[in-house]
């Protein structure tokens, strides 16, 4: 079995609910989420088969984990938001084969980013100080002729 090394979670509440999702799965190591607001479609037969009623309006967060620790998030979610809270939340997760955007390398590449923005406002530094020291040079130079020119 191949083992991935992100999961994607996925909940699903009544609307209004999402920060506790967020807020639980937070608490275990998750980062952020992204949210997107939906009507579900389920009919009475799977009203009484759950024994909840069920609000078409709902939340559903989406979160992306690395896989040490979906279950921890999936346990919070399933205390702070299940079915048997007022959120009447699902979570389940799927694997992720890919994903761009998140990893070391790109914390590093900001990093990189940063110091080579630094770099550059040093050279800036160094460039207007140079500008200026010529500047005063030529003013000097000016007003040494300006002198020498008075005296004769």
């Amino acid at each position: 079995m191949n083992k991935t090394k992100y999961e994607l979670v996925l909940c699903i509440v009544n609307a209004g609910f999402s920060e506790i999702v967020m807020d639980a799965a937070k608490e275990v190591g998750a980062r952020g989420g992204t949210v997107i607001h939906a009507r579900g479609t389920a009919n009475r037969e799977a009203e009484q088969f759950f024994n909840i009623t069920i609000q078409p309006d709902k939340d559903v967060v989406m979160i992306l984990v690395t896989a040490d620790i979906k279950d921890a998030v999936l346990h919070a979610l399933y205390q702070g938001a299940g079915l048997k809270t007022a959120g009447q939340g699902i979570a389940f997760s799927l694997p992720v084969d890919d994903v761009v955007g998140l990893s070391s390398s790109t914390t590093q590449t900001a990093k990189d980013s940063k110091n080579t923005k630094e770099n550059k406002d040093s050279k800036a530094d160094i460039d207007n100080k140079n500008d200026n020291t010529s500047a005063d040079k030529t003013i000097s130079n000016q007003e040494e002729q300006i002198t020498v020119d008075n005296k004769s």
